[in-house]
């Protein structure tokens, strides 16, 4: 007994371009999210100099040397991964606004010269909690638009 399955090839198509649609829609997604979080952390963040606002940015694949790490956001369709950081050469000091310092006694050059407290100022991790939530149903909402579009042949 054989059986006959009208326009399975057509199916079949439509099943290969699936993968390459949804890889192009969560990629936008992730994109747009990463830019969301980067304005909204620029937005944040006291400003002296500026440098640190400027440093704050996103990068498909790994953070700059010596940048803070906000987060990586892997995608298991395709294997791409974002991330959104802050710092650099001229901005070392990122992490020491986003979660502060506490008074001590300073070694080296300046032994003994005592440096006060600085109370934390969040840019950066607040950025992305506030954000996490809608990055996340924005790529969910891309492969469901992908499979959409390749369901109807776009």
């Amino acid at each position: 007994m054989s059986a006959r399955i009208a326009g399975l090839s057509k199916l079949q198509q439509k099943l290969a371009r699936l993968p390459l649609k949804v890889k192009q829609r969560i990629r936008e997604a992730m994109e747009e999210g990463a830019k969301e979080i980067v304005s909204l952390a620029r937005s944040l963040v006291p400003v002296d100099s500026g440098d640190l606002r400027d440093s704050i940015g996103w990068t498909w694949g790994d953070a700059p040397k010596g940048a803070l790490k906000i987060a990586s956001v892997k995608s298991t369709a395709g294997g791409m991964t974002i991330t959104v950081y802050a710092g650099n050469s001229e901005a070392f000091y990122a992490r020491w606004v986003e979660f502060g310092t506490s008074a001590h006694t300073a070694g080296g050059k300046f032994s003994g010269s005592t440096i006060p407290a600085i109370p934390a100022q969040p840019f950066f991790y607040v950025s992305f909690r506030t954000l996490r939530r809608r990055v996340k149903s924005r790529m969910s909402r891309a492969t469901t638009k992908a499979a959409k579009e390749v369901a109807a042949g776009r």
